[in-house]
């Protein structure tokens, strides 16, 4: 059943800036600029621990971790019931994490989900198909099972490749030697078909394994050209910007930062001793915008300079990030537990990246 809630749609204009951190480390680690905000716009408000957000012609899609998901269309906001088959874990980190429409949505009234459940035992993660009956969401076929789980590091983010495969990215589950063990669903980014079969160009056989050695990845985005870039939070710092390749070993907990080993791949970039604890990703013209949770905004990194700024701050922990139409939209976190909620929290904003483009062009 939907539930009415609370929808704004008003503009503010934040003028907070945050000073950027030098981080103590070699060239390869990028200073962080940073500027005044731009105005921006709140479009939803009282969200709960919004994750993902997707959108499908005008309506707008955020699934929640306590397990619902918000319908923004027509000027309104609703929140709609899902059902799953199992309860949600009650671990910190978990719930209802990755969530993705199905590529022909609404004309298959599908999408995936990602989300952490408690066994006899112990949490785990799965990857299922929900089915959209009416104004309320239903768990259907499980696609992938049993993905370790623990008290942190769940990963969770699920996106739709230009290949029409599903990603799904692994955390370690806090019991690091698992990214390097390929038999080990933890650590990793998987891939799979629609129907949740193994592609046949999967790097190791019959395996969901696309790439290794990760610890905790949580945003996945793809350039025109192809390319995959993902976002991983890093050991109290050294978060990282790594380009996905098939077969690639990303070297947790072998290697951080700038340290090198022989058949492991370094990040394109990572934070030094700051920490923006990154999350979901998306990329326009060459610029990989990413939501910041300890970073405390929206981050971009030129994929042509390499140079990081802070595009966005002073909205506290930002999980999501979608861009559609020159129109960055974006979703604050504090409810999460770890933040600070201010009133009207979670939010849901968009802005145009015109106004961060040419905000840039000032400096």
């Amino acid at each position: 059943m939907k539930k009415q809630m609370k929808f704004a749609l008003s503009f503010c204009c934040l003028l907070l800036a945050s000073c950027s951190n030098t981080p103590s480390e070699p060239p390869e680690t990028q200073e962080t600029t940073s500027r005044e905000n731009p105005d921006v716009e709140v479009v939803a408000e009282n969200l709960e621990v919004p994750w993902s957000i997707n959108k499908a012609g005008n309506t707008i899609y955020i699934n929640e971790r306590t397990g619902g998901i918000i319908k923004l269309e027509d000027g309104e906001a609703a929140r709609m019931d899902v059902s799953l088959k199992e309860p949600l874990a009650q671990v910190p980190e978990a719930g209802f994490l990755g969530f993705v429409l199905h590529p022909q949505f609404p004309d298959n009234p599908s999408a995936f989900g990602y989300y952490t459940y408690q066994n006899s035992s112990s949490p785990h993660n799965r990857v299922v198909v929900l089915n959209l009956e009416g104004e309320e969401w239903e768990e259907g076929e499980t696609l992938l099972d049993d993905i370790p789980s623990g008290q942190y590091h769940h990963g969770g983010r699920l996106e739709i490749g230009p290949d029409n495969k599903l990603y799904i990215t692994t955390g370690d589950a806090t019991e690091e030697d698992i990214a390097q063990d390929q038999q080990s669903l933890g650590g990793k980014i998987l891939r799979m078909n629609l129907d949740g079969s193994v592609p046949e160009d999967n790097p190791f056989g019959d395996s969901y394994v696309f790439s290794y050695g990760h610890r905790n990845p949580q945003g996945l985005a793809w350039t025109e050209a192809g390319e995959l870039y993902s976002t991983e939070h890093g050991p109290s710092a050294m978060d990282e910007i790594n380009l996905i390749q098939a077969g690639a070993n990303y070297g947790w907990p072998v290697i951080t930062g700038d340290e090198e080993r022989e058949g492991m791949q370094p990040p394109v970039i990572h934070s030094g001793n700051d920490t923006w604890a990154p999350s979901g990703a998306a990329i326009y013209e060459n610029q990989l915008y990413f939501a910041a949770l300890r970073g405390q905004g929206v981050k971009r990194l030129s994929l042509d300079s390499g140079e990081v700024e802070d595009v966005l701050s002073g909205f506290g922990r930002v999980r999501d990030v979608f861009i559609e139409e020159e129109i960055l939209y974006f979703v604050s976190n504090n409810t999460d537990g770890r933040g600070s909620p201010s009133e009207g929290d979670d939010k849901l904003y968009r802005v145009p990246l015109s106004l961060l483009s040419s905000a840039a062009a000032e400096e």
